[in-house]
Parts: structure tokens; sequence; C-alpha cells
């Protein structure tokens, strides 16, 4: 195999997890999504917010497979979502409203 079937096969590969890793978020989103409805209104703001940003990463998976942004931006856009819900957690307002 050419060293450029070899990258278009590891590309496809890699195009393929990216759309697992996807499907696994949204089916996270999904599982919880209907639980919000029991929480008292912040807990389920928080919640949303937290489940936003999961979205939000799946659809840079999506972006990432469809060949839109490279494996940095992803990694990059990645790591920006972990800041993110990292200060959700540790804000007891949990107002990440400032950054939208």
């Amino acid at each position: 195999m050419s060293d450029f079937g070899a990258r278009l096969g590891l590309r496809r590969w890699r195009a393929r997890r990216a759309l697992r890793s996807a499907q696994l978020l949204d089916e996270v989103v999904d599982t919880q999504l209907p639980l919000l409805v029991g929480f008292s209104e912040e807990r389920r703001r928080r919640s949303a917010d937290y489940l936003a940003e999961l979205v939000e990463l799946a659809q840079n998976y999506r972006y990432y497979a469809a060949g839109w942004i490279d494996g940095r931006e992803l990694d990059r856009r990645g790591q920006a979502t972990m800041d993110k819900l990292t200060r959700l957690r540790q804000d007891p307002t949990g107002v990440l409203g400032q950054e939208r």
C-alpha cells in the first residue's frame, strides 16, 4: 500500500472513531435530558449547561470527521470544553453565560 493509501486509511479510521465518539456523547445527553424535569430550577439550569457543552463537543467531533477541522483544532476545542465543564462544576452559581 502506498504512503498516500495508508494515510487515507488512517484518516478514515479516525473519522469513524470521531463519529462513534459523537454518537456516544449524543447517547449520554439523550439519557440525561429527561432527568432534568425533576431537578430544581438552579440544578436544571446547571445540568442543561453541562449537557449543552457535551452537545457542542459532539458537534466538534462531527466537524473533525467531515474534515472541516483538523486534529489540533479538535484537541483545542475539546480542552476548551473540559475547562468550561470544570469551571461549571466548581462554580457554585453555575454561571457560564458570560462566555457565550
